[in-house]
Protein backbone atom coordinates (compact mmCIF):
# COMPACT_ATOMS: atom_id res chain seq x y z
CA UNK A 1 0.00 0.00 0.00
CA UNK A 2 1.42 3.78 -0.74
CA UNK A 3 -1.38 5.87 -0.08
CA UNK A 4 -0.89 9.96 -0.93
CA UNK A 5 -0.19 11.77 2.32
CA UNK A 6 -2.88 14.81 2.40
CA UNK A 7 -1.59 18.48 0.90
CA UNK A 8 -1.45 20.99 4.36
CA UNK A 9 0.61 23.49 3.46
CA UNK A 10 1.93 23.62 7.11
CA UNK A 11 3.49 20.52 6.40
CA UNK A 12 3.92 19.84 2.65
CA UNK A 13 6.33 17.11 2.65
CA UNK A 14 5.04 14.37 5.68
CA UNK A 15 7.10 11.75 6.72
CA UNK A 16 4.38 9.48 7.41
CA UNK A 17 0.83 8.57 5.67
CA UNK A 18 -0.07 6.50 8.80
CA UNK A 19 -0.59 3.99 6.79
CA UNK A 20 1.10 0.21 7.76
CA UNK A 21 4.14 -0.91 5.62
CA UNK A 22 2.74 -3.88 4.73
CA UNK A 23 -0.73 -5.59 4.36
CA UNK A 24 0.72 -9.12 5.68
CA UNK A 25 3.25 -10.97 7.26
CA UNK A 26 4.70 -12.21 3.53
CA UNK A 27 4.62 -9.24 1.69
CA UNK A 28 6.30 -7.80 5.09
CA UNK A 29 8.72 -11.03 5.44
CA UNK A 30 10.02 -9.89 1.78
CA UNK A 31 10.47 -6.06 1.98
CA UNK A 32 12.48 -6.48 5.24
CA UNK A 33 14.88 -9.25 3.08
CA UNK A 34 14.96 -6.92 0.36
CA UNK A 35 15.83 -4.05 2.35
CA UNK A 36 18.25 -5.47 5.33
CA UNK A 37 20.30 -7.85 2.82
CA UNK A 38 20.67 -4.52 0.45
CA UNK A 39 22.05 -2.73 3.33
CA UNK A 40 24.57 -5.35 4.20
CA UNK A 41 25.24 -5.37 0.57
CA UNK A 42 26.55 -1.79 0.83
CA UNK A 43 27.59 -1.21 4.16
CA UNK A 44 31.11 -0.59 3.54
CA UNK A 45 30.20 1.76 0.84
CA UNK A 46 29.53 5.32 2.73
CA UNK A 47 28.48 6.96 -0.86
CA UNK A 48 25.35 4.55 -1.16
CA UNK A 49 22.27 5.18 0.63
CA UNK A 50 19.54 1.94 1.35
CA UNK A 51 16.08 2.96 2.13
CA UNK A 52 12.69 0.86 2.96
CA UNK A 53 9.12 2.53 3.08
CA UNK A 54 10.51 5.97 3.20
CA UNK A 55 8.65 8.69 0.72
CA UNK A 56 10.38 9.99 -2.17
CA UNK A 57 9.49 13.20 -2.90
CA UNK A 58 10.47 14.11 -6.87
CA UNK A 59 10.34 17.58 -7.20
CA UNK A 60 9.77 20.85 -4.35
CA UNK A 61 6.22 21.72 -5.81
CA UNK A 62 3.33 19.05 -4.27
CA UNK A 63 1.52 20.88 -6.73
CA UNK A 64 3.61 18.76 -10.03
CA UNK A 65 4.11 15.86 -8.03
CA UNK A 66 3.08 13.13 -5.47
CA UNK A 67 5.71 11.06 -3.56
CA UNK A 68 6.06 7.39 -3.70
CA UNK A 69 7.31 5.19 -0.44
CA UNK A 70 9.24 1.93 -2.38
CA UNK A 71 9.49 -0.56 -0.54
CA UNK A 72 12.92 -0.49 -1.09
CA UNK A 73 15.27 2.06 -3.11
CA UNK A 74 19.13 2.66 -3.66
CA UNK A 75 20.42 5.69 -4.51
CA UNK A 76 24.34 5.92 -5.37
CA UNK A 77 26.13 9.04 -4.85
CA UNK A 78 24.06 10.24 -1.74
CA UNK A 79 25.59 9.29 1.79
CA UNK A 80 24.14 7.78 4.13
CA UNK A 81 22.05 8.96 7.50
CA UNK A 82 18.55 9.11 8.37
CA UNK A 83 16.03 10.76 6.83
CA UNK A 84 11.97 11.46 7.48
CA UNK A 85 11.68 11.60 3.79
CA UNK A 86 13.94 11.40 0.41
CA UNK A 87 13.57 15.22 -0.73
CA UNK A 88 15.51 14.54 -4.28
CA UNK A 89 16.11 18.27 -4.65
CA UNK A 90 17.53 18.15 -1.11
CA UNK A 91 20.13 15.20 -2.66
CA UNK A 92 22.10 16.89 -5.09
CA UNK A 93 18.81 16.41 -7.38
CA UNK A 94 19.80 12.30 -7.57
CA UNK A 95 16.75 9.97 -8.10
CA UNK A 96 16.68 6.73 -6.46
CA UNK A 97 18.60 4.46 -9.54
CA UNK A 98 17.51 1.21 -8.23
CA UNK A 99 13.58 0.92 -6.65
CA UNK A 100 11.56 -2.50 -5.25
CA UNK A 101 8.32 -3.12 -4.63
CA UNK A 102 6.93 -6.12 -2.95
CA UNK A 103 2.87 -6.54 -4.12
CA UNK A 104 0.10 -6.76 -1.27
CA UNK A 105 -3.25 -8.06 -2.17
CA UNK A 106 -5.15 -4.86 -2.70
CA UNK A 107 -2.42 -3.32 -5.27
CA UNK A 108 -4.63 -2.98 -8.15
CA UNK A 109 -3.90 -2.51 -12.03
CA UNK A 110 -4.36 0.94 -11.45
CA UNK A 111 -1.87 1.65 -9.19
CA UNK A 112 0.62 -0.89 -10.06
CA UNK A 113 0.31 1.56 -13.13
CA UNK A 114 0.87 4.65 -11.11
CA UNK A 115 3.93 3.72 -9.42
CA UNK A 116 5.43 2.25 -12.70
CA UNK A 117 4.75 5.57 -14.24
CA UNK A 118 5.87 7.33 -10.95
CA UNK A 119 9.26 5.71 -11.30
CA UNK A 120 9.68 6.20 -15.00
CA UNK A 121 8.80 9.83 -15.34
CA UNK A 122 11.17 10.16 -12.09
CA UNK A 123 14.49 8.83 -12.95
CA UNK A 124 14.79 5.35 -12.02
CA UNK A 125 16.93 3.05 -13.96
CA UNK A 126 15.69 0.05 -12.88
CA UNK A 127 12.29 -0.96 -11.07
CA UNK A 128 11.56 -4.62 -9.68
CA UNK A 129 8.04 -5.46 -8.99
CA UNK A 130 7.64 -8.70 -6.64
CA UNK A 131 4.30 -10.82 -6.04
CA UNK A 132 5.11 -13.25 -3.13
CA UNK A 133 1.81 -15.31 -3.35
CA UNK A 134 2.12 -15.84 -7.05
CA UNK A 135 5.91 -15.85 -6.95
CA UNK A 136 6.01 -13.82 -9.86
CA UNK A 137 9.00 -10.60 -10.91
CA UNK A 138 8.68 -8.05 -13.23
CA UNK A 139 11.95 -6.33 -13.94
CA UNK A 140 12.05 -2.97 -15.95
CA UNK A 141 15.27 -1.07 -17.30
CA UNK A 142 15.67 2.42 -18.32
CA UNK A 143 16.76 1.72 -22.12
CA UNK A 144 16.30 5.25 -24.40
CA UNK A 145 14.93 7.68 -21.74
CA UNK A 146 12.06 5.62 -20.39
CA UNK A 147 11.54 2.31 -18.22
CA UNK A 148 11.20 -0.86 -20.28
CA UNK A 149 10.34 -4.71 -19.52
CA UNK A 150 12.93 -7.40 -19.16
CA UNK A 151 11.36 -10.07 -21.56
CA UNK A 152 13.56 -12.86 -19.69
CA UNK A 153 13.70 -12.45 -15.41
CA UNK A 154 15.18 -15.51 -14.51
CA UNK A 155 18.20 -15.47 -13.99
CA UNK A 156 18.70 -11.85 -14.35
CA UNK A 157 21.81 -9.98 -12.95
CA UNK A 158 20.61 -6.05 -12.06
CA UNK A 159 23.14 -4.08 -13.71
CA UNK A 160 23.60 -1.67 -10.80
CA UNK A 161 23.57 -4.13 -8.17
CA UNK A 162 25.42 -6.95 -9.39
CA UNK A 163 22.52 -9.16 -7.43
CA UNK A 164 20.89 -12.01 -9.19
CA UNK A 165 17.25 -13.08 -9.35
CA UNK A 166 16.18 -16.92 -9.88
CA UNK A 167 12.53 -17.60 -9.62
CA UNK A 168 12.27 -21.43 -8.05
CA UNK A 169 9.11 -23.55 -7.62
CA UNK A 170 7.58 -21.58 -5.13
CA UNK A 171 9.59 -18.78 -4.05
CA UNK A 172 12.19 -16.26 -5.28
CA UNK A 173 15.81 -16.49 -4.43
CA UNK A 174 18.00 -13.38 -4.32
CA UNK A 175 21.91 -14.11 -4.49
CA UNK A 176 24.14 -11.09 -3.86
CA UNK A 177 27.77 -10.65 -6.36
CA UNK A 178 29.52 -13.27 -4.23
CA UNK A 179 26.65 -16.12 -4.87
CA UNK A 180 25.18 -15.65 -1.22
CA UNK A 181 21.72 -15.96 -0.93
CA UNK A 182 19.71 -13.19 0.69
CA UNK A 183 18.81 -14.09 4.10
CA UNK A 184 15.78 -13.54 6.57
CA UNK A 185 16.94 -11.23 9.68
CA UNK A 186 15.89 -14.64 11.53
CA UNK A 187 18.24 -16.59 9.34
CA UNK A 188 20.93 -13.46 9.56
CA UNK A 189 20.85 -13.59 13.03
CA UNK A 190 21.22 -17.61 13.53
CA UNK A 191 24.13 -17.90 10.85
CA UNK A 192 25.67 -15.03 12.91
CA UNK A 193 25.05 -16.86 16.10
CA UNK A 194 26.91 -20.04 14.00
CA UNK A 195 29.62 -18.14 13.15
CA UNK A 196 30.20 -16.58 16.40
CA UNK A 197 30.59 -20.12 17.92
CA UNK A 198 32.25 -21.33 14.41
CA UNK A 199 34.97 -18.44 15.87
CA UNK A 200 34.76 -19.67 19.60
CA UNK A 201 35.78 -22.94 18.58
CA UNK A 202 38.04 -21.50 16.25
CA UNK A 203 39.58 -19.91 19.31
CA UNK A 204 39.50 -22.60 21.95
CA UNK A 205 41.51 -24.92 18.86
CA UNK A 206 44.08 -22.34 18.46
CA UNK A 207 44.19 -22.02 22.07
CA UNK A 208 45.06 -26.24 22.71
CA UNK A 209 47.30 -25.99 19.63
CA UNK A 210 49.48 -23.07 21.53
CA UNK A 211 49.07 -24.97 24.46
CA UNK A 212 50.54 -28.05 23.15
CA UNK A 213 53.12 -25.49 21.41
CA UNK A 214 54.12 -24.20 24.64
CA UNK A 215 54.67 -27.84 25.82
CA UNK A 216 56.33 -29.05 22.70
CA UNK A 217 58.73 -26.06 23.41
CA UNK A 218 59.08 -26.42 26.67
CA UNK A 219 60.08 -30.01 26.36
CA UNK A 220 62.44 -29.20 23.59
CA UNK A 221 64.16 -26.78 26.31
CA UNK A 222 64.04 -29.22 28.85
CA UNK A 223 66.26 -31.84 26.30
CA UNK A 224 68.48 -29.16 24.77
CA UNK A 225 69.49 -28.59 28.54
CA UNK A 226 69.79 -31.88 29.70
CA UNK A 227 71.48 -32.17 25.76
CA UNK A 228 73.87 -29.19 27.81
CA UNK A 229 74.11 -30.86 31.02
CA UNK A 230 75.56 -34.45 29.06
CA UNK A 231 77.94 -32.30 27.15
CA UNK A 232 79.09 -30.72 30.16
CA UNK A 233 79.43 -34.07 31.86
CA UNK A 234 81.12 -35.63 28.70
CA UNK A 235 83.51 -32.01 28.76
CA UNK A 236 84.36 -32.79 32.63
CA UNK A 237 85.15 -36.56 31.70
CA UNK A 238 87.41 -35.43 29.16
CA UNK A 239 89.27 -32.98 31.28
CA UNK A 240 89.37 -35.53 34.12
CA UNK A 241 90.97 -37.90 31.66
CA UNK A 242 93.61 -35.74 30.21
CA UNK A 243 94.28 -34.80 33.82
CA UNK A 244 95.24 -38.41 34.36
CA UNK A 245 96.62 -38.87 31.09
CA UNK A 246 98.88 -36.06 31.97
CA UNK A 247 100.01 -37.52 35.54
CA UNK A 248 100.77 -41.01 33.75
CA UNK A 249 102.74 -39.03 31.41
CA UNK A 250 104.58 -37.33 34.46
CA UNK A 251 104.98 -40.52 36.68
CA UNK A 252 106.32 -42.18 33.43
CA UNK A 253 108.52 -39.66 33.17
CA UNK A 254 110.00 -39.05 36.90
CA UNK A 255 110.10 -43.24 36.52
CA UNK A 256 112.71 -42.91 33.48
CA UNK A 257 114.81 -40.48 35.08
CA UNK A 258 115.03 -42.36 38.68
CA UNK A 259 115.92 -45.16 36.43
CA UNK A 260 118.31 -42.73 34.12
CA UNK A 261 119.98 -41.74 37.48
CA UNK A 262 120.43 -45.39 38.98
CA UNK A 263 122.20 -46.69 35.82
CA UNK A 264 124.52 -43.84 36.10
CA UNK A 265 124.99 -44.24 39.60
CA UNK A 266 126.15 -48.08 38.70
CA UNK A 267 128.58 -47.16 36.25
CA UNK A 268 130.02 -44.79 38.09
CA UNK A 269 130.08 -47.60 40.48
CA UNK A 270 131.71 -50.35 38.52
CA UNK A 271 133.70 -47.59 37.27
CA UNK A 272 135.15 -47.61 40.68
CA UNK A 273 135.43 -51.46 40.57
CA UNK A 274 131.78 -51.88 42.91
CA UNK A 275 129.73 -53.93 41.87
CA UNK A 276 126.44 -52.17 42.22
CA UNK A 277 124.51 -55.72 42.01
CA UNK A 278 126.69 -57.41 44.33
CA UNK A 279 123.49 -60.04 44.63
CA UNK A 280 123.43 -60.85 41.39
Amino acid sequence: MNPVPRFDPADPYPDSDGAPMAENTLQFDWIVKIKENLEILFADRPEVFVAGDLFWYPVQDRRLANPMAPDAMVVFGRPKGPRGSYKQWEEGGIAPQVVFEVQSPSNGAKELREKLEFYDTHGALEYYLYDPERNRLEVWLRQDERLAPVAYVNGWISPRLGIRFALRGETLEIFDPAGRPFLSPVELARGARQAEAQAREADARAAQERALAEQERARAEQADVRAEQADARAEQERVRAEQERVRAEQERLCAEKERARAEQLAERLRALGIDPDPAG
